[in-house]
């Protein structure tokens, strides 16, 4: 069975602006995302991508009292759906994640990813159109997905 990514809306804006998002799709085939992700991100989202619900209101009420909605709808549908993996890239909501016992990546992650399945032939121009776009990458998360991509 294939694995379930449930994905932040940081994710897609960082690759809609460096014109990659179809990367998320030849990478996992399909992505879970929830409405207030999906109200966040502002745009139409890929058919490929399926908007869910957390059911836990309560638990999703409770998260957004340190996150924000977004953030905290992709973590209480991570936590109904067992074996699931979230692609969050604020650290806050990754720290919370990550106690809850949830597994996560970020852009960086996807896009390192894509390299070592053989999608992309380098990360490095990725990189480059992710920081030309205003985004901030750590030259520690930089030197981390580059040895990790084998660059």
């Amino acid at each position: 069975m294939p694995k379930i990514i449930i994905s932040d809306a940081s994710c897609f804006i960082v690759l809609e602006k460096i014109n990659e998002i179809d990367l998320l799709h030849k990478i996992y085939g399909q992505i879970i995302t929830t409405k207030e992700v999906a109200s966040e991100y502002g745009q139409p989202l890929p058919d490929w991508i399926i908007i869910k619900e957390t059911s836990d209101i309560y638990r999703k009420q409770i998260l957004g009292l340190q996150l924000d909605k977004g953030e905290a709808s992709i973590i209480g549908l991570a936590i109904e759906t067992p074996g699931s993996t979230i692609i969050q890239d604020d650290l806050r909501a990754r720290t919370i994640a990550q106690k809850l016992g949830i597994e996560i990546t970020g852009t960086v992650g996807v896009i390192v990813k894509a390299k070592l399945n053989g999608i992309i032939p380098s990360i490095k121009p990725y990189l480059n159109k992710i920081r030309k776009n205003g985004f901030h990458l750590t030259e520690e998360i930089e030197k981390q997905a580059l040895f990790i991509a084998g660059e």
